[in-house]
């Protein structure tokens, strides 16, 4: 197999002829033949059983050459385009041009990857989010936590009040009407949420437990429902139940009903520590974002469609095994959403498109660069990867190639350069 030429047509665009030897090609009509001998009768032998030669003097030499060809097509085109040093996005069309004892030739047409440019990738100008951990952040959390572990307690000594839970039963009508989804009994509304449709929930706001009274209220509109849209409406209400959350006071005993530690001061010790670690995790998340939308604006060249393409089906398929992981698939999740799969990769493409950008980029500064991984590198992410799949590391590196953990590397060693010559404020 070898190529006989390649010539750029257009913008990303190749054909390539290439050639593939007559004992390549013999073997795969060998091997098509005796896939497809099971299937075929020949006069005077058992089915299945005719000789290569017979079959070819009946239905002519190029019986077979077909599925040969088909069976051939991928690893030479693969190795031609290696050695044009071409790397393929998608192949576009296939015609074979002769073929024969001696081998066939054929041509493609192939989309590559495009040559990008980029420059001023260094001394980038970005923000970085604070990550000083101040006693408001604390307290928030301490309120978070105690949140948590609330309990409801009925109340009976006042009205009901914002972010109380009343436990209703409601009926409404329209044009005196009473009209469907408009009834409910013992419903838990917790009254300031803006679950029901505005001035409902603050018309209950004031009123003791056993009360009966009736609203007026208006639907929106845009409300959901053709007959109620713009409509006024009246609900009668009957208050049952007024139930607020009662929180735990801060205290040791509070602290070590909550966590390991024994008092309020070591329990805010820990705190500091662990929202440290969020903000600065979601500082260093935030800036590799910065940087990457300044990089991706800095990138000049035409990148073609299909690449964008790809990236979202990758998506779709990470996608699905995220699904199936959860004992659902992508079909399942499309039929509860109302989606359909152009809509899904509609969903995916703007990051699909940001994907391929940052990788581009960050493949050219990694060889404007001259960044290479070292074999020390290459050999500490496969045993990373090892780690990750539960297997030896020689066997991850029979699984993946070498080249793909290279660029991998390579990249991710760009983003490092970028990161540490950038100006940060």
């Amino acid at each position: 197999m070898a190529l006989k030429s390649s010539a750029l047509t257009e913008a990303n665009t190749y054909e390539v002829e290439v050639s593939v030897d007559g004992e390549t090609f013999m073997n795969a009509v060998n091997k098509v033949y005796k896939k497809e001998v099971k299937k075929i009768t020949v006069p005077g032998f058992r089915k299945g059983k005719a000789p290569r030669a017979v079959i070819e003097k009946m239905y002519g030499k190029d019986v077979f050459y077909e599925d040969a060809m088909q069976d051939c097509y991928p690893d030479a085109l693969d190795a031609a385009c290696k050695e044009a040093d071409l790397k393929v996005v998608t192949v576009t069309g296939l015609e074979a041009l002769d073929a024969g004892a001696d081998g066939f030739t054929f041509k493609a047409t192939v989309i590559v990857e495009p040559e990008i440019d980029i420059k001023d990738y260094k001394g980038i100008e970005v923000e970085k989010l604070s990550t000083e951990v101040t006693e408001e952040l604390i307290d928030e959390e301490i309120e978070r936590v105690r949140d948590r572990n609330s309990r409801m307690v009925t109340v009976e000594d006042r009205a009901a009040e914002d972010g109380d839970t009343a436990v209703i039963d409601f009926e409404g009508f329209c044009d005196g009407e009473a009209f469907e989804g408009g009834k409910a009994e013992e419903y838990n509304l917790v009254l300031g949420s803006g679950n029901f449709i505005p001035g409902f929930e603050e018309q209950i706001v004031g009123h003791n437990t056993g009360d009966e009274f009736t609203i007026d209220v208006k639907f929106p509109e845009e409300y959901q429902s053709e007959q109620l849209k713009g409509k006024d409406a009246q609900f009668k209400i009957k208050l049952h139940e007024i139930k607020t959350k009662e929180l735990p006071e801060v205290d040791d005993d509070f602290v070590k009903d909550v966590s390991e530690k024994d008092t309020v001061a070591e329990y805010r010790d820990e705190l500091k520590e662990q929202i440290q670690k969020r903000l600065d995790g979601e500082a260093e998340r935030d800036l590799d974002d910065k940087l990457t939308n300044v990089i991706i604006e800095k990138i000049e060249g035409e990148i073609p469609e299909q690449m964008f393409d790809n990236e979202a089906q990758n998506m779709l398929r990470e996608m699905d095994m995220r699904l199936r992981q959860q004992g659902m698939d992508l079909d399942t999740y499309m039929k509860y959403t109302g989606m359909d799969m152009e809509a899904v990769r509609k969903m995916y493409r703007p990051e699909a498109e940001r994907r391929v950008k940052m990788r581009l980029a960050l493949e050219k500064i990694a060889k404007l660069e001259d960044i290479h991984p070292t074999e020390d590198d290459i050999n500490a992410e496969y045993d990373k990867m090892a780690e990750i799949y539960n297997m030896e590391a020689d066997k991850v590196k029979e699984i993946i190639p070498v080249e793909g953990v290279t660029e991998d590397l390579g990249v991710q060693l760009a983003m490092k350069l970028v990161k540490d010559t950038a100006v940060i404020k």
